[in-house]
């Protein structure tokens, strides 16, 4: 895989103009440069400026969504987009990641270690990721990983395995500020993946410029025994336009969101309608929740919201919007992997130096049998999600790894967190560790859809 991100001269740490360099290393320059600045700093002290948004956010409010820009129509609606083309087969199993791969983890490691995780704690009781989190993200360019290069993005062939390494590595940091981090990179990515001429051309330039839209791919519904292929929400025809009208729940950054791709019921099939924030009739409730709060989780509803025909992303027979569920799942399980080692990274010195009856508790059979299965579960997580993204990647037939990847980081990684809180006593339920936190996160991978995409 091939990445490419120019990184502007001036910016926020001020990079020189490069001509020509390796991908990776404009990421790895722009790390150096965050672990020199004062940023640090400020994510760890500084008050949040926009503490009342924050608080509403907490406790819950309903508007109208923040004024959103004016997207010019270009390109042609009845020609496909652009695509990147699927990765070379090399005729052997091996996930072992790429040379450029292993060097963006090793980058968005270091991110996620000296900037996400020590705003976490701060992040969750506000719900919301601070601002210099979010532009911090913006200048290593992850939302524009699943944008073609010729696009202005970074992706020569299909990043499916970065993405995923990307996403797990975040989540080491905080699954709740991963998710809103990776938030406007799953619309970017849906558009690159199933848009048309005119759709890439009137939305990506925005992607890809200097000023990055908050943006929410929106699929859950508050609904009981909510079926994501089945939405409640519906899309009717009436001329030349769509009729939309249903809630969405749970939807990451909606507050602040300009563009939504939202799933719906049309004609009895599932599709994906592509929803500018300023559309009339659309209105944005908090929706805090058990886990994931960093991500600034909203309820979003559509009272009669109308818009173009042309606004629906890829197929209309339900297969686009199944794989786009597939490839949310996937992603989801990349959070989970990306949680469950920080709980076993923390866990594991724990059991070493707690003391009890004069030895530490490591000792203990339960627990070292414990902490083992643990980190087995964590491996055959991680193995059955590279497999399904190398899958992805590659272009063959993902559903049944995507499925089983599903089903075992759901499980597993929901049973690791409560292995965590459970090794801790009762450390592990009060807030000065942040196991009580990665315990409640993982307890979303197995209820949450859309919002990332890989």
């Amino acid at each position: 895989m091939s990445l490419t991100r120019n990184l502007r001269p001036g910016g926020r740490f001020g990079l020189p103009a490069m001509e020509s360099r390796d991908p990776i290393g404009y990421a790895v320059a722009a790390l150096n440069r965050v672990a020199q600045s004062e940023l640090l700093d400020r994510v760890g002290l500084r008050k949040h400026a926009e503490q009342a948004v924050f608080t509403v956010t907490r406790s819950g409010f309903r508007t109208v969504t923040a004024a959103s820009r004016t997207f010019a129509r270009a390109g042609s609606r009845d020609r496909d987009g652009v695509r990147v083309p699927s990765t070379a087969d090399q005729g052997v199993f091996d996930l072992t990641p790429s040379e450029d791969e292993q060097m963006l983890v090793d980058v968005v490691t270091e991110f996620a270690q000296e900037v996400v995780r020590p705003a976490a704690t701060a992040a969750d009781e506000a719900c919301a990721t601070p601002a210099e989190v979010l532009g911090s993200s913006l200048e290593i360019g992850l939302p524009l990983l699943g944008v073609p290069e010729s696009l202005g993005g970074i992706s020569e062939e299909r990043s499916a395995v970065a993405g995923t390494l990307v996403a797990e590595a975040l989540s080491r940091g905080d699954m709740g500020q991963a998710v809103a981090v990776l938030a406007p990179g799953a619309v970017a990515t849906a558009l690159s993946l199933w848009g048309t001429e005119q759709h890439q051309a009137t939305y990506l330039p925005a992607f890809t410029g200097d000023d990055v839209p908050a943006a929410a791919l929106a699929l859950n519904e508050p609904t009981p025994l909510f079926d994501v292929l089945n939405p409640a929400t519906t899309a009717e025809r009436d001329g030349d336009e769509l009729v939309l009208t249903g809630v969405k729940s749970l939807v990451p950054r909606a507050r602040e969101a300009e563009l939504f791709v939202v799933g719906a019921r049309l004609e009895g099939s599932p599709v994906l309608v592509v929803v500018e924030s300023g559309a009339e009739g659309l209105t944005v409730e908090g929706d805090p929740a058990m886990g994931i709060r960093a991500a600034s989780l909203a309820r979003v509803s559509l009272d009669r919201v109308r818009v173009p025909a042309e606004a629906v992303l890829g197929a209309d027979d339900g297969s686009t919007y199944t794989e786009c569920v597939r490839l949310s799942r996937l992603a989801w399980c990349a959070l989970a992997v990306g949680t469950g080692q920080a709980v076993l990274d923390h866990v594991v010195p724990y059991v070493k130096e707690r003391e009890a009856f004069g030895e530490p508790v490591a000792h203990r059979q339960s627990v070292a049998f414990m902490v083992a299965t643990m980190a087995t579960e964590l491996e055959a997580m991680r193995l059955t999600t590279w497999k399904a993204a190398a899958r992805v990647a590659a272009g063959k037939a993902h559903a049944r790894e995507v499925a089983l990847a599903r089903q075992l980081c759901a499980d597993k990684g929901m049973q690791i967190g409560l292995d965590g809180v459970q090794l801790l006593g009762g450390h592990g339920y009060v807030k000065e560790h942040p196991v009580e936190r990665w315990y409640r996160d993982l307890r979303a991978v197995g209820v949450m859809e859309g919002s990332v995409l890989v």
